[in-house]
């Protein structure tokens, strides 16, 4: 289990994470989501040990990252595709990693076999892998100790939609087999087709959290209409709270009070249900409005 309470980070007067708490559970795919900036990598950072944090804590099975003895053996982790060696081939960085951790030799072809690099790519020096390449070298890498927690920061960065839906199917089993998966990803569909548990971090604090149903559920109710102006005054007048979107309004209410309201402005609807179809995008972008890149006035 990951566990992270209170932690924070601060450069000079700036504080790109603060007071974080969430828990990583075993069994389970915790999608770790918000804008650019938002404070993840740095937490994940801390998480592993390459960034100190101000205050707080971050432990992996009850322990610090640099207290495990031989971490790779329990925590495999993904935070840069491209910080590998780029002078080595595939197989020479997988290979020191297996002597690193004392595994047997074949483990670097099983692994090989287990990410769908060939003999002849993992011959290759990176430094003429493709990103996607470089993605299955660096999932390898955290796979090869078969440790119990996975920390991956943007895995499917550079994959192409076979190796996505490779890489969904290997977090998948790797998490329904007991293990631990905390995952960051700018694709939200992705999270949103393999997580069972969101945290939402925005200017560095954390916005939302809770299972994937909980929070897509809270979403309300989406309604379309091609007289907005209008549904949106009864909604008011009937002390309805809604919120408008990109081509909709979000209502803080259930499909039918939306639909008996909108019947006695006589307004039409052309669409009319529960937001969770929504998705993850729609909730994210509301979570994270006033972080967004985009929105930042200049």
């Amino acid at each position: 289990m990951i566990k992270v309470e209170s932690l924070s980070k601060t450069y000079g007067g700036f504080k790109a994470v603060d007071d974080v708490s969430f828990t990583a559970r075993p069994g389970r795919v915790t999608g770790f989501l918000g804008p650019n900036g938002a404070g993840k990598t740095t937490t994940m950072r801390i998480m592993v040990g390459l960034t100190p944090a101000s205050s707080g804590s971050a432990t992996v099975s009850g322990r610090r990252f640099a207290d495990l003895p031989n971490p790779g053996l329990e925590v495999g982790v993904l935070l840069d595709a491209s910080a590998q060696h780029a002078g080595r081939t595939g197989r020479e960085i997988l290979t020191v990693a297996q002597r690193t951790m004392g595994l047997p030799a074949s483990r670097v072809d099983e692994i090989l076999d287990l990410v769908s690099l060939t003999p002849t790519e993992s011959g290759r020096r990176v430094r003429n892998y493709s990103l996607g390449m470089r993605q299955r070298l660096g999932i390898a890498a955290a796979l090869l100790g078969e440790p119990e927690v996975l920390i991956l920061d943007e895995p499917a960065n550079g994959l192409d939609p076979a190796g996505i839906r490779w890489m969904r199917d290997l977090l998948r089993g790797y998490a329904d087999r007991g293990g631990t998966v905390l995952l960051s990803s700018h694709l939200l569909h992705e999270i949103e087709v393999i997580a069972d548990d969101l945290v939402v971090i925005g200017n560095g604090r954390i916005v939302a959290q809770g299972t994937k149903a909980e929070l897509l559920a809270s979403a309300g109710t989406l309604v379309r209409t091609p007289d907005v102006a209008t549904l949106s005054d009864a909604l008011t007048g009937a002390g309805v709270a809604f919120a408008p979107m990109t081509d909709a309004l979000r209502v803080e209410a259930d499909p039918d009070v939306v639909g008996r309201v909108a019947l006695s402005a006589g307004v039409p609807l052309t669409e009319l249900r529960a937001a969770e179809g929504a998705g993850l995008e729609e909730m994210f972008l509301e979570l994270t409005a006033d972080t967004q890149r985009e929105g930042v006035a200049a």
